[in-house]
C-alpha cells in the first residue's frame, strides 16, 4: 500500500480542489482531441469485404444495419486458437451491453476476428455475450487493417502494427476501426486505433484508476497478466 499522507478534511479538500482543476483541464483537452479526431480526413473503402456469420455471408455494408456509423472491434482470435484472447475478452465484457445505447446514436458495433465463424459462436455463447461477431478468415480485412500477421512477418521480427513497423508477440493484434456509410451507400474508413489507444473503451480500467492502488500492474510480467476470462477467476 502506498504511504499517503493522513490529513484533516479541510487539508484534503484543498488538495482535492487543486486536482479537480487539473481534471477539468484534462477533460477540456480530451474534448478538443475528440473534435480533432472527428475532423480527420476519410478514405473511401473500395474493396468488397465479405464476412462469415453463422452460415451466411455478410458484406461490410450490411453490418451498418441501416445506420450511418460502424465501430469494428478487432478481436484477437487466431485460426488455430481454442479460445479468444483474455485481454480482448476483458474489453468485450466492457462493450457488450453498451451497444444498445450506441444503436440509438446512429452507431452499429460488431467484433471481427481471424477465426472460423463456428469457433467465434462457440466462445461467444460460453461468455454470454450478445454482440455480433463475424469471421474475416476468408477476407483481406484483418490484413488490410493491420491486426493479423503472416508467419513470414512474424519470423522476420517486425510487423505493421499501430502505424509503425514493430516487434509483436502474437500473430493477431487488438484494435478498433470506425466506418461511415453515406446516402449513396459509399463506405469510408474514418479512424483506427490500437494498443494503449484502446484504453478509452475499457470502463473497468477507468474505475480501477479511481482507487488508491490504481492498476497495480508495475510488478507483473506484463501489464494485463492479472486478467482472466470472466469464467476463469
Amino acid at each position: 500500500m502506498r504511504n499517503n499522507r493522513i490529513v484533516t478534511r479541510d487539508e484534503w479538500l484543498i488538495a482535492r480542489k487543486k486536482l479537480l482543476a487539473e481534471e477539468k483541464s484534462f477533460t477540456r483537452l480530451r474534448d478538443e482531441l475528440s473534435a480533432r479526431r472527428r475532423q480527420l480526413p476519410w478514405v473511401r473503402v473500395d474493396k468488397n469485404y465479405v464476412f462469415r456469420e453463422a452460415e451466411q455471408d455478410v458484406s461490410l455494408g450490411e453490418l451498418f444495419e441501416g445506420r450511418r456509423q460502424l465501430i469494428v472491434y478487432h478481436f484477437m482470435f487466431g485460426p488455430d486458437w481454442e479460445e479468444g484472447c483474455p485481454s480482448c475478452s476483458f474489453w468485450a465484457d466492457n462493450f457488450d451491453r453498451v451497444i444498445v445505447h450506441l444503436n440509438h446514436r446512429d452507431i452499429s458495433m460488431v467484433a471481427i476476428s481471424n477465426s472460423a465463424a463456428e469457433n467465434l459462436e462457440t466462445y461467444r455463447e460460453r461468455m454470454g455475450w450478445t454482440f455480433r461477431w463475424l469471421s474475416a478468415l476468408e477476407s483481406d480485412f484483418n490484413r488490410d487493417y493491420h491486426v493479423s500477421f503472416t508467419a513470414e512477418e512474424m519470423a522476420g521480427g517486425n510487423v505493421n502494427y499501430n502505424f509503425s513497423e514493430t516487434s509483436f508477440p502474437s500473430s493477431e493484434g487488438p484494435g478498433v476501426s470506425v466506418f461511415y456509410r453515406d446516402d449513396e451507400a459509399n463506405i469510408f474508413h474514418t479512424y483506427s486505433c490500437y494498443a494503449r489507444g484502446l484504453d478509452m473503451l475499457n470502463a473497468a480500467y477507468h474505475h480501477i484508476d479511481l482507487v488508491p492502488k490504481g492498476r497495480d500492474e508495475v510488478d507483473l510480467p506484463h501489464s494485463m497478466a492479472w486478467v482472466r476470462r470472466h469464467d476463469q477467476y
